[in-house]
This record gives C-alpha cells, sequence and structure tokens, in this order.
C-alpha cells in the first residue's frame, strides 16, 4: 500500500465549499438569536423524512437513500434558541437584512459580481440535520477570482444559507440533533476545482479564511468555520468530504482521497480483467446463515451475544434496532476472490467500502460491522469452511456475513450487491465522513440536481446598486495587500496573518493612525504581547480598544512606559474600565527615583550572581535582571545598563 503518490501523474483535482458563520444578532428567517448554544432543552420533537418529487418528476439519489434508512429523527429544543420556524410549523420570515448585507460585503471581498434579485431555493437533505427537510439558500455573488500564489483562483459562486442542526448522537436508527445552530446565517464560498495538491488546499482554505474575517463580521471560534472538499483524480469521479473543521486536516484528507480513488481504479482494472465490467456482471447470493452460527467458535454471531450487546449500550427496538428477528445473512460474491482485501485507503481495504454502506443505510453499526472471508478471526476456520459449504461458495468466491434485525440485514446485503456494482464504474459518487487520522467512510450518495427546487414561501429579494456600491467603497484593505505592508513594515507573515484571522489587524490600523504607533511595534504588540496575556489568563478581551489607543499615545509621550508593557496590560485586564494614565499612575511609572543611580552603584557593589563563572557578561546580565525588578517603566534599560557597565570597568 502506497503512502505517497504524485499528485500531477494521477490528475489531482480539487474544489472547495468554504461555509462561514455571520456575525448576526438573529438567525436567517426568523427572530430567534444567534450564536447562543445551550446544553439543555425543554422539549423533544419525533420526526420521519421522506423524499419528495423535484419539479421536473425525479427524486433525488440522495433522499432516496436517506429514505432506506429509516432513521427516527429526535430534535431537542430550547424555547430562547427554537420558534415555530425551526420546526416548519410556520413559514419563514423575510430574509434577514443585516445577513444579506454581510454576504454581499463579503461576495465583493470575493471579487464576485453581484446578483441584481436574491432567489431562496430549497435545497433537500433527509439527514435530518434540518427538520424541514431542506436547506433555504440563496446565491448572492458569481464569477469572483482572488490572488492564489502565482495566479488567481476561481469562485463559482457564494450563496447565503441557513445552517444545520448540531448532532448530538447517531446510533442505529435513532438520530439526535439539538436546534441552537439550526437556522444561523452563513455563507458558502465555491472555488473552482483548480487546486492540484493537498498543500494547496490548506493555503486555499486558510486565504478564504482571511478574506471573510477581514471584514470583522463573520463568526470565529470552534464550528463557525467548515469545508467540504471535493476530490477526483484522473479517470475517478467527484468525492465531496464532508465537515472538515480544519485546513490542516484537509489537506490530509485530501492526500487520503487521492490514493483512495487509485486504488479504486485498479480495483475497476482488475473486475473488468475479470468479466465484471458492468453492474448487469455482478451476481450476488443472500443465504440465511442464523442456524449455522447458532453455536461454535463464534458466538459474535449468536443471538445471546447480538441482545447483550443491545442491552449494554441501551439500544432499543423501534428506536436504535430494526425490526424483525435476529438474522444472520452470508451474501456470496462469485469471482471477487481477494478483491475484499484489495487496498484502498492507508489502512484500508475495500471491504470497508463495504461496511461503510452497511452501517449507514442499513444502520447496522456493531462493532465489527461485518465479516468477511478475506480476513475471517483466527481461531474460527472452521466456521468458514462450514460457511462455504452452506452457501456453495468456491475457491474464486468472497463472502460477507452480516447480523442483526431481520429487515436491517436484509438492506445490509442489497447495499453490499450494490457497492459491488458501484466498483465496476471505478470510483462511485459519494459524500464522505472525515476522520482526524485522515481517512474518510461513506457518509451518502452525492446529492444531484434534482434536490434543489424554488422556495415558493419566500419572495424575490432586488439588490440596490447604489448601496451595494457604498458596500464596496468601505470594504476593508484585502488580506493580500495588508499583507504587504506589513512585510514591508517588517512584520513576519505568520504574524500578520495570526491578525487578520483573529481581527486584530483593526486594531493595529487604529493604533497607527489614532496614536501614531510604529506599524511594527504596534503589530507585534497586539499578536504576541496580548497573545501571550490572554494564553496567561488575562482578560484583555475586555478592555475596549481606546483604551489601547491611549495607551500608545503615553508610550509616543514617555517611552519608557514601553519596558514595562505587561505590567500596564495586567492592570488593564485587572480593571477593564481603568484609564492607562490611571494605570501606570497607580503603578508608579513614567517617572525615574531621584536615587535610582545610588542604588543601581550600590547593587553592582554588593550583588553577586549565586554560581558565578567569573565573566563580565554573566555579571551583567545578573545585575540588570536585579536593577530593573524595581525601575522597569521607570528609567530606560539603555541608561542602567550604561551605568551598570561604567561601575564594572571601575571595578575591573
Amino acid at each position: 500500500m502506497q503512502d505517497s503518490i504524485d499528485y500531477r501523474a494521477v490528475g489531482l483535482k480539487v474544489g472547495l465549499e468554504v461555509h462561514q458563520q455571520l456575525l448576526t444578532a438573529r438567525k436567517l428567517f426568523c427572530r430567534c438569536p444567534a450564536g447562543l448554544y445551550t446544553r439543555e432543552h425543554d422539549g423533544t420533537v419525533l420526526r420521519h423524512m421522506r423524499p419528495t418529487l423535484s419539479e421536473l418528476g425525479e427524486y433525488d439519489g440522495t433522499a432516496l437513500m436517506e429514505f432506506k434508512t429509516r432513521k427516527n429523527i429526535v430534535y431537542l429544543l430550547h424555547r430562547k434558541t427554537t420558534c415555530t420556524y425551526e420546526m416548519d410549523d410556520t413559514p419563514p420570515f423575510l430574509v434577514n437584512e443585516e445577513a444579506l448585507e454581510i454576504a454581499v460585503e463579503q461576495c465583493l471581498m470575493l471579487g464576485c459580481d453581484i446578483v441584481d434579485e436574491v432567489h431562496i431555493a430549497r435545497k433537500q437533505y433527509l439527514d435530518g440535520s434540518i427538520p424541514t427537510g431542506f436547506q433555504r439558500t440563496a446565491v448572492v455573488g458569481v464569477n469572483g477570482r482572488i490572488p492564489f500564489r502565482d495566479r488567481e483562483l476561481t469562485i463559482t459562486q457564494v450563496t447565503l444559507e441557513e445552517d444545520s442542526c448540531r448532532e448530538v448522537s447517531d446510533r442505529g436508527h435513532l438520530i439526535v440533533w439539538r436546534t441552537d445552530r439550526l437556522g444561523m446565517p452563513l455563507i458558502e464560498t465555491v472555488t473552482g476545482a483548480e487546486l492540484r495538491t493537498p498543500e494547496e488546499v490548506e493555503e486555499a482554505i486558510l486565504l478564504i479564511g482571511r478574506v471573510c474575517r477581514s471584514t470583522g463580521h463573520v463568526r470565529t471560534g470552534l464550528g463557525a468555520s467548515r469545508q467540504d472538499v471535493n476530490v477526483s483524480v484522473a479517470g475517478g469521479r467527484r468525492v465531496e468530504i464532508k465537515g472538515v473543521p480544519r485546513a490542516a486536516l484537509a489537506a490530509r484528507l485530501v492526500h487520503g482521497e487521492a490514493i483512495r480513488q487509485v486504488n479504486l481504479l485498479r480495483i475497476r482494472d482488475e473486475l473488468h480483467r475479470r468479466g465484471l465490467r458492468s453492474a448487469d456482471d455482478v451476481v450476488s447470493h443472500v443465504h440465511d446463515v442464523t442456524e449455522l452460527f447458532r453455536e461454535g467458535p463464534l458466538d459474535l454471531l449468536t443471538e445471546a451475544r447480538w441482545r447483550s450487546w443491545l442491552e449494554s449500550t441501551g439500544r432499543r427496538p423501534g428506536f436504535e434496532v430494526g425490526t424483525g428477528p435476529f438474522s444472520v445473512r452470508a451474501v456470496r460474491l462469485p469471482g471477487l476472490a481477494g478483491i475484499l482485501a484489495h487496498p484502498t485507503q492507508p489502512g484500508r481495504t475495500f471491504a470497508h467500502e463495504l461496511a461503510g454502506r452497511v452501517r449507514v443505510i442499513a444502520t447496522l453499526d456493531q462493532p465489527p460491522v461485518l465479516l468477511h472471508s478475506e480476513a475471517w478471526p483466527a481461531g474460527a476456520g472452521e466456521s468458514l469452511e462450514a460457511l462455504r459449504r452452506a452457501t456453495g461458495a468456491g475457491p474464486e468466491d468472497a463472502l460477507v456475513v452480516v447480523w442483526g434485525a431481520a429487515d436491517d440485514t436484509e438492506t445490509a446485503a442489497s447495499e453490499i450487491r450494490l457497492r459491488v456494482e458501484d466498483a465496476t464504474e471505478g470510483v462511485p459518487l459519494e459524500t464522505r465522513q472525515p476522520f482526524p487520522d485522515g481517512s474518510t467512510d461513506f457518509e451518502r450518495i452525492l446529492p444531484g440536481p434534482d434536490r434543489m427546487y424554488p422556495d415558493t414561501d419566500s419572495p424575490p429579494h432586488a439588490l440596490d446598486p447604489a448601496h451595494v456600491e457604498r458596500l464596496r467603497a468601505a470594504l476593508p484593505e484585502p488580506p493580500w495587500e495588508r499583507e504587504a505592508r506589513y512585510a514591508a513594515a517588517g512584520v513576519p507573515l505568520d504574524e500578520t496573518r495570526f491578525l487578520i484571522r483573529r481581527g486584530g489587524s483593526r486594531l493595529v490600523d487604529r493604533l497607527v493612525e489614532e496614536a501614531g504607533a510604529d506599524l511594527k511595534r504596534a503589530a507585534l504588540f497586539v499578536a504576541r504581547d496580548l497573545k501571550a496575556a490572554r494564553r496567561g489568563g488575562l482578560a484583555v478581551d475586555e478592555i475596549p480598544d481606546g483604551a489601547w489607543v491611549g495607551l500608545f499615545a503615553l508610550f509616543g509621550e514617555r517611552p519608557v512606559l514601553w519596558e514595562a508593557r505587561r505590567e500596564i496590560v495586567a492592570a488593564l485586564a485587572a480593571s477593564p474600565a481603568l484609564e492607562p494614565a490611571a494605570a501606570v499612575r497607580e503603578l508608579g511609572l513614567g517617572e525615574p527615583p531621584g536615587d535610582w543611580e545610588a542604588r543601581v552603584l550600590e547593587l553592582a557593589a554588593t550583588a553577586h550572581p549565586d554560581h558565578p563563572d567569573g565573566s563580565v557578561e554573566q555579571r551583567l546580565r545578573f545585575l540588570m535582571g536585579r536593577a530593573m525588578r524595581g525601575l522597569r517603566g521607570r528609567v530606560p534599560a539603555r541608561e542602567v545598563l550604561a551605568v551598570l557597565r561604567g561601575q564594572l570597568e571601575v571595578q575591573a
């Protein structure tokens, strides 16, 4: 199994869908507060989803797949964050004007053309993440471009959307969601499939994030930004990796997906060599082998073991567990010997592809999800031979075993065959779930165009061209221009990008413009000193920006205060309402003690390092440290150093 790959040689192409929550007071289509998260709930709602026809009379494949899961969907409701709109009991309000304005601003930052009229559409989601079964979404900008490396990155479109619920748990047929995040406004930025390496993917995600955050009108923190990564290789198909939380993880996931698709194409070629060139050539035989495993070394496949697992995990018939008696089914796959053990992702085989479908669609998620003939449990060889005899399997056949409620095992057997049929075409159109180790697993069939249709509850919303131009005139500096300006002042790139991501660049520019601060000094103060204070537990974010401007004005009037900036920051953090000048007075800073030189000379005559090495340099460092304890912010360090150096020369 290869862990490295030539991305150019395999024709890797990646596009992004970057989701960014907007910083608004209210949700997108109701008046519930946005950004208020809860851990408790006041009530629950149980729902079941079913697919609906598109305007052309078609069912979306993803919707049909979700319907097969027969999920019981429970929503946890809190009165402070949820209203009847979220539960689809009342129509939507008109679109949130604040959110729409921020979305237009973001489109302008990304170089997009703004649409003349915003039309709300419905996008089907039957996984339960949205109680209505669809997400309201609208295109706001198209045809954007932003500088990227030595070229430009295409922004295909930017849409304004409502966020989905937060998943609490997903076990068997029961999935539980919390509705506090539901309906919060976000934008989805879609790029062209123009990224060619995992490193480019990571860099593009971070760049789009910096563009979005430059305005200060988007949310930050865990979950505020996440991305879907669309990956393909030459001969393969687009696969969407859903909900990637971090840019660095996206790079690992792209690498793993490129390897996976290359291996799936190799499996396709091997199946074709064996005469399995299309779905019509795939044959499967399903056998009920419950009695075969009622007794024997594989107690994993016994009803007693299964029911013990249900009891230990608190699973209830009709909720987490499917219907029908306990059943063990074996699927014989003629001509597939060796295929189930063929590598796909690093550390995974084609059998994991089958297990993913069984886990999600048949909802058989007990560990392990399935057993198969290419990796049969050690010490149970006799049971495998008995299984081969019972199913009529020859040496060229593969066997897969699933167990659980009868209806679920029937669904699982069907999905196993469908996944093998897909293998004859190479890479199936899928949405996949990411994991921290860089691997992915099946989440759902990739949605198609039939999932979108107009929202008849929402009228079109015309955008005033004059207002768009006012927003354009007020745009902040693009991050690439700010990076160049800060670099010219000597600010390291990492610090500049940190300032842009965390909103500190706006404070830096204000310090320069209003207090006359040196750009580099102001940038490093915000990026390093305040960051260190924040990590040290100081409440620096409670201090108003005006106080920092006042502090830097004091630095300009009395430069010696700069050396005591950490002490001043600590004093301001302890009392955020305190004026900087008052903090300086309380600390007794800014004016030198009348006898400071005498005190320094006395220190030089009496104080010695605990472990002297005889060098002047060591003693000078030691004496400076002791002297500045009482003189920092009162006497410039260079003056103290000059007195000490002169005294040591006299003593020498």
